[in-house]
Order: C-alpha cells, then sequence, then structure tokens
C-alpha cells in the first residue's frame, strides 16, 4: 500500500471516528489533516467535499437512531440541513475558489479559533 493510500484512509478513519463522536468531520478533521499531508488548502476544501458526497454517516445514523438517540424529527432537521448544504457548498466553493490560497487558510484558520473559544467558554 503507497503512502498516498495508507494517509487517506487513515485520514477517512479518524474523521469517521471524530463524526461518530462528535458530529464533525469535514472541515475541523479532513481539511486540516489534507493540509499536514502537503495539499493546499483549495485542495483539502475540495477533497473534503469530494469525500462528503458519498452517504459517509449512514452506518453512524442507524447506530444513533437505534440506540434511541436521534428522533425521526432529527432527520427531518439532519435533510433540511443538507438541503442547505447542498446549495451552501456551491456558494462557498464560488468564494473560495476566486480568493487567495493564503487568504482562505487564514480564513479558515480564524473559524477554527472563533469555534474553539465559543466551544471552551459555552455555557451548561
Amino acid at each position: 500500500m503507497s503512502p498516498q493510500i495508507f494517509y487517506m484512509l487513515a485520514i477517512g478513519i479518524s474523521a469517521g471516528i471524530f463524526s461518530g463522536l462528535f458530529g464533525i468531520g469535514g472541515g475541523l478533521v479532513i481539511v486540516p489533516a489534507l493540509i499536514w499531508v502537503g495539499l493546499s488548502q483549495h485542495e483539502a476544501s475540495g477533497t473534503s467535499l469530494v469525500a462528503l458526497l458519498l452517504p459517509v454517516g449512514l452506518l453512524g445514523v442507524i447506530e444513533y437512531y437505534r440506540a434511541g438517540a436521534l428522533s425521526t424529527e432529527h432527520i427531518k432537521y439532519g435533510l433540511l440541513i443538507a438541503l442547505g448544504l447542498f446549495f451552501g457548498a456551491f456558494l462557498g466553493s464560488k468564494i473560495s475558489v476566486s480568493i487567495s490560497d493564503s487568504l482562505l487558510r487564514k480564513s479558515f484558520a480564524l473559524l477554527l479559533v472563533f469555534s474553539a473559544f465559543k466551544m471552551w467558554f459555552a455555557g451548561k
């Protein structure tokens, strides 16, 4: 197995685990990992979208549903989010390809810092 195939499988497995644990994957796991293995910010963002094209979360959804942690109402919410993602990913990619790799990477870093701050100081 070539190192590149191994890296991509490892990234996918890691993203799957984190997705199952926290409901995250593409932006917080896959994109940074792809950058660490040498892809540009644009290449990493696009590659992450390719990975998300398939129903990668289906088995996780089934497990959450079987455990009673996911209702049909939540599935409806998820489908509405998916509809938004469908059009939002198109809009986001249009913006992304029109700006520099450096600006895109810095914007992504700000998003991660903002997210970390919000998570750190979240109530409850």
